[in-house]
């Protein structure tokens, strides 16, 4: 089983392609979102048994991200109801470069109260962590959940994938936390330059025997670790490129498991990711499985 662990919250996307989260407007929403929930829906989606460990409010938007989970086939019994905060809100205000600006309301929501010891449970039956660098930067318990199933997916041999998405202005104790899951990774999906940021040589981190794949958006994707191979991404008309970033690592990570060698996991990653972000809304675009 894979497991993410970490933020599940409900998107809101402004509608005007003028950047601006605080002047009133129209918006889009409320879409499911929260990278380690996206990477699980898509997962899921493609047919791999898939939970996700995270914790929203005894609210609206809180059931119906559990709900919409479990359509999705993914295992939901990881996911915990706190009473006493609310479901976390994130607002996205696109310009007209594609550059975009966020709002996040997770640092004081139920998405913090995520207990260590119920994302080491759902660990005992996990072959594959997935960790989303986001969670990691929320930092507290949020990040303590994300460190203890790890341990105990690592503990019983099975592998884990790390998507830094390391902001230039993280803090020293972050981008150490962060090495530390680099170095142990099976399964990397840097953005250009991230490992540089972190002090790390991917041709090092190679022979580990690690798998990195630096994403570039619309350029597709560079596997590393001896001579760089470009994958280019499907030419599609962008609508909402939010998650998809975390869709190509759950289509990478999908292949991968199931047998596939890093190339053809990276151009099914590049092919799925592409029709996610011709949608608007992370979650809402039809996933396909790979075609053998």
């Amino acid at each position: 089983m894979i497991l993410a662990v970490g933020e599940a919250l409900m998107e809101f996307r402004r509608e005007a392609a003028d950047g601006r989260l605080t002047t009133p407007g129209t918006w889009a929403g409320p879409f499911p979102s929260g990278a380690p929930a996206i990477f699980a829906s898509v997962a899921a989606r493609l047919g791999a048994p898939t939970a996700l460990a995270a914790s929203v409010g005894d609210d609206a938007m809180g059931h119906a991200l559990i709900e919409r989970m479990r359509r999705d086939g993914v295992r939901a019994d990881g996911m915990s109801v706190v009473p006493e905060r609310a479901t976390p809100i994130a607002l996205v205000a696109y310009r007209d470069d594609g550059t975009r600006d966020f709002w996040f309301s997770v640092h004081d929501s139920a998405a913090m109260e995520l207990e260590a010891a119920a994302a080491e449970q759902m660990a005992e039956h996990a072959d594959w962590l997935h960790v989303s660098g986001s969670t990691l930067g929320f930092g507290g318990r949020l990040a303590e959940a994300v460190e203890a199933a790890a341990a105990r997916v690592l503990e019983r041999g099975g592998k884990l994938s790390l998507d830094p998405n390391v902001r230039a202005d993280a803090d020293a104790v972050l981008r150490e936390r962060m090495a530390r899951f680099a170095r142990a990774a099976y399964v990397l999906f840097p953005s250009e330059g991230e490992l540089a940021a972190l002090d790390l040589d991917p041709d090092d981190l190679a022979r580990r025997g690690a798998v990195i794949c630096e994403t570039r958006g619309r350029d597709g994707a560079l596997l590393l670790g001896g001579d760089p191979d470009p994958v280019r991404a499907t030419a599609v008309d962008e609508v909402d490129a939010t998650g998809a970033g975390d869709t190509f690592a759950a289509a990478f990570v999908t292949a991968l498991r199931d047998g596939a060698d890093a190339r053809s996991a990276a151009v099914f990653g590049c092919e799925t990711a592409s029709r996610s972000v011709s949608v608007l809304g992370a979650m809402e675009a039809s996933i396909e499985p790979r075609s053998a």
